[in-house]
Order: C-alpha cells, then structure tokens, then sequence
C-alpha cells in the first residue's frame, strides 16, 4: 500500500514533466532536464582549389595529334580514314600542358594518372577562368 501511494506522489510530481502532443510523441516540458541547445549549423567548410589546368567532364583526349584531326573531320561530317582512337573525360582530371598547337590543339599529359596523355581540342587557356 505505501508502495503504491509512493508511486501515484511520483506519478503525479512527473505529469507536468511529460506532456503529449497531439501526435502522441513524448516531450520533456519540465525547465532545464535536457537543457536548450540554439539551432545546430554545419561548419564553415572551404572548397578545395580546383585543379588547373584540367579537363573538364566531356572534353575529348585522342590518343594522337592524327587521331585529333580525324575527330574534328567526323565532327565536321567529313568522310574520315581509319579509327579515331579518341575518349571522352568522364571526371575533371588534372593535367600538365606539353605544347600547343593552336587555340584548339594541345598535347596534354595527366599530372596525377600517369596514364592519360594525349591530344585534345579544349580550350585551355594560360590562367584559370576566374569563378565569377
């Protein structure tokens, strides 16, 4: 019996505490049982500096200089010999400039995958273009 009455003074002492919504979830009401905490925000976080130069997704690199001109002549509908022996970039990919032979032809080698190297018909030009 004093087990029970003990229970119903907590039970009663806790009401104010808990409270439903009307959707049925629990919420503590009571001041300071969970403290209040501000709005939560994410940190300042800075974007790395992109990699120049780079091709961009969807720029072409031919494996030769022959191979590029080739792409260009079936870009243009013109009847082309042989296979053009060419990709298409699928992720942005550092690179290192070997020479250039004019605004749409540069020799290219890939600074972080030794094994991209080739021709390509991207504009690079000397500076990055600036973000704005």
């Amino acid at each position: 019996m004093r087990s029970r009455l003990l229970l119903l003074a907590l039970l009663a002492l806790a009401q104010p505490a808990l409270a439903a919504d009307d959707d049925s979830r629990v919420r503590l009401s009571a001041p300071g049982l969970l403290g209040k905490k501000g709005p939560q925000q994410a940190p300042d976080v800075k974007a790395p500096p992109q990699a120049w130069p780079r091709l961009d997704p969807g720029a072409f690199l031919c494996r030769t200089e022959d191979d590029l001109s080739r792409l260009a002549a079936r870009q243009a509908g013109d009847p082309v010999d042989g296979p053009v022996n060419c990709q298409v970039i699928r992720v942005a990919t550092a690179i290192q400039i070997v020479r250039r032979g004019g605004p749409g032809r540069t020799e290219v080698r890939g600074t972080n995958t030794p094994n991209i190297s080739g021709w390509t018909n991207a504009w690079l030009p000397e500076r990055a273009p600036s973000p704005h």
